[in-house]
């Protein structure tokens, strides 16, 4: 058995096991939470409006009563498998690039989930009460999640601290965490098909979501308070991602001087944390995260339009239809490929 396929295995425990270290108490309050089957093959439960998986519930249920937000905070906050990595990379080496020498950004030597650290996947994981003061090596202070906005610790709303969000088309969202799920699914299970997956998705049923609440949720919280949460596209980033540098630089109150600017310094971020640059970092090539995933699972194609080489003709009717109906009115538009035309906005 290969380091990944160990790696896979404990995960896999892990999910399966949490459930049994809860004690009793924490048994009785989620007794009557709806449950569901992850595309994994773990437990997923209906807590306050979405689907959290049994390995962080707990983890999240303590973040959500304990922590406590500074107003300097910054927190990336996504839905699963739009850009995650990606973003807290980019988010990380904008935020923090003054605070060390250019040829040592750390992100050459520790993965972007190493540096910008999950809530629930990793901070709250064993620990309900974990030792933030001293877990971000740089300040303001960087974290991440992927809890929907309504679920947020009442302190990180009602506080100064900023939220940065990347949503992306759900086709391309889709199959990214239907592929991705396989490769964490017990060797011993079958893995999900593209048509069972399918159904889930288009009922609501995934980690984190329902997916268009997710999104809309921080896309209203956006709208109205833009000094607060900056909303972002995965099309756009990969479209031109200069300006949005520059957008998400100013939002997080660094801006890039003239300088800067002139040094190319926001093209050398943008090429550094490429997503083509990352996925051959050997940094990003071997080890696991909190979970036990490998760092290699959280790298793929990082495409747009790649969903056009699985779903069905029906399936994209579906969704297209899904789309329409769930953004109406909201004034959101998402991108399906990387051909401007091709793209489906609220009416």
């Amino acid at each position: 058995m290969d380091t990944a396929e160990i790696s896979k295995a404990r995960m896999v425990s892990k999910s399966h096991d949490v459930e049994s270290s809860w004690d009793d108490e924490f048994k009785k309050l989620v007794q009557n939470f709806p449950k569901e089957r992850s595309w994994g093959g773990s437990n997923l439960y209906f807590y306050q409006g979405f689907w959290c998986p049994s390995l962080v519930l707990k983890a999240f249920i303590s973040f959500q009563k304990h922590f406590q937000a500074f107003n300097s905070d910054v927190i990336v906050a996504t839905f699963p498998k739009c850009g995650t990595t990606w973003l807290k990379a980019l988010t990380f080496s904008t935020l923090y690039r003054n605070q060390f020498p250019w040829d040592e950004n750390p992100l050459l030597t520790f993965g972007p989930h190493q540096l910008v650290r999950f809530f629930e996947y990793d901070l709250y994981l064993n620990n309900p009460f974990p030792d933030l003061q001293n877990v971000c090596a740089y300040q303001p202070r960087l974290f991440s999640t992927h809890a929907p906005y309504a679920t947020l610790p009442t302190s990180i709303k009602d506080s100064g601290c900023k939220i940065v969000y990347i949503c992306r088309n759900p086709m391309d969202m889709f199959i990214s965490l239907w592929l991705f799920a396989a490769k964490l699914r017990d060797k011993n299970r079958e893995s999900l098909s593209l048509d069972e997956a399918f159904d889930k998705f288009y009922h609501g049923i995934s980690a984190h979501g329902p997916f268009f609440d997710h999104v809309l949720g921080y896309w209203k919280a956006s709208q109205e308070n833009p000094n607060k949460i900056l909303f972002l596209n995965f099309e756009d980033l990969k479209e031109d991602m200069d300006s949005h540098l520059k957008n998400l630089a100013m939002f997080l109150g660094v801006p890039f001087t003239d300088d800067e600017e002139k040094q190319g310094v926001v093209e050398k971020i943008a090429k550094i944390c490429s997503f083509e640059n990352l996925k051959e970092l050997e940094v990003n090539k071997k080890g696991v995260h909190t979970t036990g995933i490998p760092h290699t699972h959280f790298f793929r194609k990082g495409e747009v339009g790649d969903w056009s080489n699985y779903l069905t003709p029906f399936m994209i009717e579906c969704l297209e239809k899904l789309i329409q109906e769930k953004l109406n009115g909201s004034g959101l538009t998402f991108k399906l490929s990387s051909k401007t035309s091709n793209n489906i906005a609220s009416p």
